[in-house]
């Protein structure tokens, strides 16, 4: 169907009197300076030849002309004619020359890409498979009716969490950029979705890594041969420590407290130290040093790009996978495990009826697969660009979710155990949630198996390459999007600006590390990203579908993949998914969670900072609204006109040309 066009020579400046012969770049120019002629528009043959004009993709006619430089960086109009293999067409186009041609060119030549197919894959597994997917799905499923949550979560995923994924994998594919300058060629009234995003960024990157740290303070710990969360012997406990386990009779009270939840709360977190939020005490120098290094391996696995960190995630993404196979197996021959897989899967049918259910299922898929957080806009603008970015997404998040369902076996098999072993019901065993079910009651399991040693570092390595490839990937997010925005003074500093922003976002932590730090994770944990995150998808979703238009973006598709999306897709993305969104953020607003952490219950006043956290990101997105209505030029029906209208073309690679997208 389609004619190749190539060129042999570099690109050259064209000096008076000369051919553009060497310049493979065809540009979009307001000034006119590109002109390509549409299918219907009149095509002529060559002597003694009728050919069919060489058709490009997106319905425009083409081919690299000959057209000569006035010597001023602009090029006449000029027809010319282009010998092919069997037939001879001309096509009447105009194309720039001189620097701003050779600029653009460098740029798309500069942009790094994967060096293989698979490091793309395991990073956007490495980053939608993270902590949530081991403690957060299985809790809620147990919640929300065990085994009947898989018809909520299935749905939504369907009609939700894919097609979202999916559009953003196309949309950072096909425009090359990161999550700010990307609305140029968009919507530009939007661009402040970018800078949202990056401040959400920047506020999960303040506490996220902190819950590794922890991990990695039991992950030091663990190297002794008595793991120092199995007794109640050592100077941070205190008169309520009972151990269960022990060869002595011991019997469980209301009072009673485990050895591991007293490791977890008084040695590791020191919340003891700690009145609450308006009095977080001093930080700890312990958790201090163990998020220095974390940072200090996130730093020298971004620092060069997606070269380095797509090597990286072929450790932090496939060994989680090695450690829940062996966790998998060693809780299935464990007593009473049987106990709770049963309790985990047994279906409550009721539940269904419950709108609380469906809001849940909703935000679990949302959150597991990541759309918002300008990650997967980042990674696949690094993508080769007809890479099936559709495969990609059907593909990825298919593994997503079939391992947070795996991840609730290896948790409530040893959840089953631990019930056996106190001899209550696994609903009262599994009252942990969130960092708890892992930090206390999973630590408190492995600590008195046989091989308590090995199973301990293990499982806590998972949890630190679970976490450093969503880490990676949310940097990635922020590095990607500022340096495309501010390439003239970033993009030969890459490694300078890295490691200020894991500096700032080092010393953003420090908050997390006090003796109250916990409190602040949870805090922003729940206000900080959640409503924030669904505004952001919410906006997005609706400024490509109703803005930039559906038919619009499944014509970029088609130039990508050669198909278009069909109706399923399209009706996901122009209604069924903002929907979705709409829904998840309303149920939220109304019903603000009530925050409690151990014996602590949040003041009312702390709602207030969440939401004033949480808003402080998407105020971004109507501020630059105004702004740039102010500096539009024009009426007012202009000026909304030129804000809605893309700015720059997209470049669409053509044989050894770039055409622009039109």
């Amino acid at each position: 169907e389609t004619a190749l066009l190539t060129s042999k020579k570099d690109v050259s400046d064209c000096n008076e009197g000369e051919d553009c012969k060497g310049n493979g770049l065809l540009v979009r120019n307001p000034k006119s300076a590109l002109r390509l002629v549409e299918d219907g528009n009149k095509v002529h043959p060559s002597q003694g030849d009728k050919g069919e004009a060489a058709q490009i993709s997106n319905g425009y006619s083409g081919v690299q002309s000959s057209v000569p430089c006035n010597g001023m960086g602009e090029v006449e109009d000029a027809q010319s004619t282009a010998p092919a293999a069997t037939t001879t067409t001309t096509t009447t186009t105009s194309t720039t020359c001189g620097a701003e041609g050779q600029q653009q060119l460098k740029e798309l030549e500069d942009r790094e890409t994967w060096s293989k197919k698979i490091d793309f894959l395991l990073s956007v597994i490495g980053y939608a498979v993270d902590l949530g997917n081991v403690w957060r799905f299985p809790y809620i499923c147990y919640q929300n009716g065990g085994g009947a949550f898989l018809i909520p979560y299935t749905i939504m995923a369907i009609f939700g969490g894919i097609p979202l994924f999916y559009m953003e994998l196309a949309l950072g594919q096909y425009h090359r950029n990161g999550c700010i300058s990307i609305w140029r060629k968009i919507c530009p009234i939007f661009k402040g979705i970018g800078f949202a995003i990056c401040i959400i960024d920047l506020y999960v990157a303040s506490y996220y890594n902190t819950i590794m740290a922890w991990a990695f303070y039991y992950l030091v710990s663990s190297f002794t041969a008595e793991l120092p969360w199995t007794s109640c012997t050592n100077a941070w406990n205190t008169g309520n420590c009972t151990n269960y386990f022990s060869k002595d009779n011991v019997s469980w009270s209301l009072h009673s407290i485990s050895p591991a939840e007293e490791f977890y709360t008084r040695q590791v977190l020191q919340v003891h130290r700690s009145n609450g939020l308006d009095d977080l005490g001093g930080i700890s120098w312990q958790l201090t040093l163990c998020l220095l290094l974390i940072f200090t391996i996130v730093y020298f696995s971004i620092w060069k790009g997606v070269k380095t960190s797509g090597k990286v995630v072929w450790v932090t993404a496939t060994f989680p996978y090695i450690i829940l196979f062996i966790l998998l197996v060693r809780g299935a021959t464990l007593p009473g495990a049987w106990r709770g897989v049963l309790y985990y899967l047994k279906p409550d049918w009721q539940k269904l009826l419950a709108t609380e259910v469906w809001v849940d299922a909703a935000a679990q898929i949302f959150f597991s697969l990541g759309p918002g957080f300008g990650v997967l806009l980042a990674y696949a603008s690094y993508n080769k660009f007809h890479n099936n970015c559709y495969q990609d997404a059907l593909v990825t998040s298919t593994v997503n979710c079939l391992t947070s369902f795996v991840s609730g076996f290896v948790i409530f098999t040893v959840l089953g155990y631990m019930a056996e072993m106190r001899n209550e019901d696994v609903s009262e065993v599994a009252k942990d949630t969130g960092p708890s079910l892992l930090f206390i009651t999973y630590a408190e399991a492995i600590a008195n198996m046989p091989a308590s040693t090995f199973f301990a570092i293990i499982f806590f390595l998972m949890l630190l390459t679970l976490g450093l490839d969503s880490t990676f990937a949310g940097l990635e997010g922020v590095i990607t999007g500022v340096l495309d925005e501010f390439p003239h003074v970033w993009s030969k500093r890459r490694e300078l600006f890295v490691l200020g922003l894991t500096i700032i976002c080092f010393l953003a932590s420090l908050a997390t590390l006090t003796f109250g730090g916990a409190y602040v994770v949870k805090l922003f944990e729940e206000y900080a990203t959640g409503p924030a995150v669904l505004t952001v998808v919410f906006l997005e979703a609706i400024a490509v579908a109703w803005f930039y238009g559906i038919t619009q973006f499944c014509n970029d598709v088609k130039e990508m993949l050669g198909f278009t999306p069909g109706w399923y897709w399209r009706v996901c993305w122009a209604a069924i998914s903002p929907i979705f969104l709409l829904f998840v953020t309303c149920s939220f607003l109304s019903n603000p969670p009530e925050l409690r952490l151990f014996d602590y219950n949040y003041p009312y006043w702390t709602t207030v900072v969440g939401y004033c956290i949480g808003t402080s990101s998407i105020i971004c997105i109507p501020i630059y609204m105004v702004y740039r209505l102010i500096i539009t030029p024009g009426t007012l029906k202009e000026r909304i006109l030129k804000s809605i209208t893309p700015e720059t073309a997209t470049e669409i690679p053509f044989g050894d040309i770039r055409m622009n997208a039109v």
